[in-house]
C-alpha cells in the first residue's frame, strides 16, 4: 500500500519514511501541507496519509479539511501527528476531518498499529465501492449480453430527449429484431441461442457509433439510440449493422449459423411540441414490422420528419 507523509522537519521526515518502507509500504514524501494536498489530489493518489500538524504553507488540519470538502468516491484515511495533547486539540484535529491522532513523541509500535488500522479501513472502503459498482452494473445492464437493459436504455433515451430540448438537434432510434430466432432455440437449444445473442450484441455495439447507446429490450430485440442523427444517417448505420450481422455466420461450436436481422428506423427533429419518446420508438417498431413483412433481413424507416416535445 502507498502512504503519503507530510513532515517539514527533515530528521523526523527521514525517520518516518525509513520506518514505513521497512514495514513494506511505498512512501510518497512531501515537506509541507501544500505538497501533501497536491499529492493527495492526483487521480491515483494513495488513500492513506500521515500528516504533521504544524507545517508551513498549510497545516495538517487544513489539509484534512480541504480533502473532506473535495473528495469524491474514494475515502482518505488521515492520521495527524502532533505535540499537542490537550482534549481541545484532539477535538479540533478530529473535527477537521482526521481519522486518527498520534501525540509526539510516539512509539513506532503505536504508529504501526494505527497505520494497520487505517490500511484495513481503506481496503474495506475500496471493496465496498467495488461492490456498489458491481450492483450498479447489474441494475443497469443485461446479464447475458452486457448491453444496457430495457429500463436503462429507456432512461438514456429520456436523457437524450431532455438534452435535445435544451440544445436542439436531432435524435434517431433503431429497433432491431433477429429473424427466426425461435427456430435457433428450438433446433439447437437455448445455449446456442445465448451464444448468438452475445455474438450479435458485440457486432451491434461495434457497428454503431462510439457515442450511440445500445440496449437489449426483449428476448431477441434491441434498441439503438442515436444522438444527433437524422433519418438518413441512422438508416446508413442500420444498414451497416444489418450487413455485419448477415455476412458472417455465428459459430455455436458444432456448426456456424447464418443469422439475419430486421431493423426499423425513426428520427425526430426538435422543432416544436409533437412526438413523445414512446411514439418515436413506436414509429421505429412499426418500421421494423414492415421489414419483417417485406421479407426480413432488411431496413425500413418512417421516411418522414417528426417534431418532438
Amino acid at each position: 500500500m502507498r502512504i503519503v507523509i507530510a513532515e517539514d522537519d527533515p530528521i523526523s521526515r527521514k525517520a518516518l519514511e525509513t520506518t514505513l518502507r521497512r514495514w513494506g509500504y511505498e512512501v510518497i514524501v512531501t515537506r509541507d501541507g501544500k505538497e501533501a494536498l497536491q499529492a493527495l489530489s492526483q487521480p491515483d493518489a494513495p488513500r492513506l496519509a500521515i500528516l504533521d500538524w504544524m507545517m508551513p504553507e498549510m497545516n495538517g488540519p487544513d489539509v484534512c479539511h480541504e480533502l473532506r470538502n473535495t473528495e469524491e468516491g474514494q475515502y482518505f484515511y488521515l492520521i495527524l501527528l502532533t505535540a499537542k495533547d490537550s482534549k481541545e486539540d484532539t477535538v479540533s484535529g478530529l473535527e477537521s476531518g482526521a481519522d486518527d491522532y498520534v501525540t509526539k513523541p510516539f512509539s513506532m509500535r503505536e504508529l504501526r498499529v494505527r497505520v494497520r488500522c487505517g490500511e484495513r479501513i481503506v481496503k474495506l472502503q475500496s471493496e465496498l465501492l467495488a461492490a456498489q459498482k458491481a450492483l450498479q452494473i447489474q441494475a443497469t445492464h443485461d446479464a447475458l449480453t452486457g448491453l444496457l437493459n430495457r429500463a436503462a436504455i429507456y432512461d438514456a433515451l429520456e436523457r437524450e430527449r431532455a438534452r435535445l430540448l435544451r440544445e436542439g438537434g436531432q435524435l434517431a432510434v433503431v429497433m432491431l429484431d433477429l429473424d427466426h430466432f425461435k427456430n435457433i432455440n428450438d433446433t439447437h437449444g437455448h445455449a446456442a441461442g445465448d451464444i448468438v445473442l452475445k455474438d450479435i450484441s458485440n457486432r451491434l455495439a461495434h457497428a454503431s457509433r462510439s457515442y450511440d447507446l445500445v440496449g437489449r429490450v426483449g428476448g431477441e430485440e434491441f434498441l439503438l439510440v442515436m444522438p444527433t442523427a437524422g433519418l438518413d444517417g441512422a438508416i446508413e448505420v442500420a444498414e451497416r449493422v444489418r450487413r455485419i450481422i448477415a455476412e458472417t455466420p455465428v459459430d455455436i461450436g458444432e456448426k456456424a449459423l447464418n443469422v439475419t436481422a430486421s431493423l426499423g428506423v425513426a428520427s425526430a427533429q426538435i422543432l416544436e411540441p409533437g412526438i413523445t419518446m414512446d411514439e418515436l420508438v413506436q414509429s421505429a417498431d412499426e418500421a421494423l414490422y414492415r421489414a419483417k413483412e417485406g421479407g426480413r433481413n432488411r431496413v425500413e424507416s418512417t421516411r418522414k420528419s417528426h417534431s418532438m416535445c
